[in-house]
């Protein structure tokens, strides 16, 4: 049995869940807008874990549970949630349903992608940043400040420089300029990180366990995300074959993160050196693979499945 967990039209659980009905594989999808419909509880012994789910009309033994694939929102800001008086018996389910979910994705033998420790690194993308030059990648020259004077000094010391945040919530990556020299001072109020602009091709490497996919994006926009804004040019992707050793790499740093799925963010330059920016451990794979075909969903369900290879 493999559980998914989140909103079933989120596209990366949707394809996911295609991918597993395809295989003919046995999965439950749990429904985070139908959560007054969970009960969910478990022990933790010597001996092991034993507990069981009950949703949408099913009961299973979470032992018979095999692979687990959370994208989970923060229940408190489900509509449903908001919508119940505070103090309210489904606000206190709701939480308790979460949190005891959340506490056996921790526990469980089960293959999940991925448990929230392992997803921690990446709160902090100036520490994670720290392991990724553990693994060996290039990282580029960087700065977290909250002084203006020092985000000037950086400036003039690496010429085009960027800026994004430093938490794990998704921000827009911009190039400095002197409109933004201007408007420094509001910086005294959150550190922001800065870094080199390196020039180069933008790859986007996925992997799933021991697959590897490549995605290669043109585009001249610092965002390529939303580089339509941007630069009026919609980024145009495309699947690219990177050398073994890049490949194996990738493998490593993945799994030296406790991340068997991992969306890791490379630049790789004119001269052949690889700068690694991030590693997303809850990529939206679905933009990559709805642009070039590659069988990200399919890799992710056999991962879950157990699939030898995956």
């Amino acid at each position: 049995m493999i559980l998914l967990c989140g909103i079933p039209t989120e596209s990366p659980l949707a394809m996911v869940a295609e991918a597993l009905a395809d295989s003919g594989r046995e999965f439950l999808f749990l429904n985070q807008r139908e959560v007054a419909d969970w009960r969910i509880a478990f022990t933790a012994t010597d001996d092991g874990l034993s507990g069981w789910l009950e949703a949408h009309g099913r009961n299973i033994a979470l032992a018979d549970v095999t692979g687990v694939y959370p994208r989970l929102m923060d229940d408190r800001e489900l509509p449903e949630f908001k919508a119940a008086p505070d103090g309210s018996p489904f606000r206190a389910h709701c939480r308790a349903q979460h949190d005891t979910l959340s506490r056996w994705m921790e526990l469980t033998p089960a293959r999940v992608l991925n448990r929230a420790r392992s997803m921690a690194s990446n709160c902090s993308k100036p520490y994670q940043a720290q392991l990724i030059a553990r693994a060996g990648f290039s990282v580029p020259p960087t700065l977290v400040t909250n002084d203006p004077a020092a985000a000037l000094d950086f400036r003039r010391r690496h010429g085009r420089i960027i800026f994004k945040s430093i938490s794990s919530v998704r921000s827009v990556v911009r190039e400095f300029d002197d409109a933004d020299a201007a408007r420094l001072a509001q910086i005294r109020w959150c550190p922001v990180q800065f870094q080199a602009f390196i020039p180069g091709v933008n790859v986007r490497v996925h992997t799933v366990g021991d697959a590897v996919f490549a995605t290669e994006i043109v585009s001249d926009a610092a965002d390529y995300r939303y580089a339509t804004r941007q630069t009026g040019t919609a980024a145009e992707l495309r699947a690219r074959e990177i050398h073994a050793e890049l490949a194996d790499r990738c493998r490593r740093l993945s799994q030296q993160l406790g991340l068997p799925l991992s969306g890791i963010d490379l630049k790789l330059t004119p001269d052949g050196e690889v700068y690694c920016f991030e590693v997303n451990p809850s990529p939206a794979f679905s933009y990559y693979e709805n642009h070039t075909g590659q069988p990200i969903a399919r890799a992710i369900a056999d991962h879950l499945a157990g699939v030898s290879g995956s």
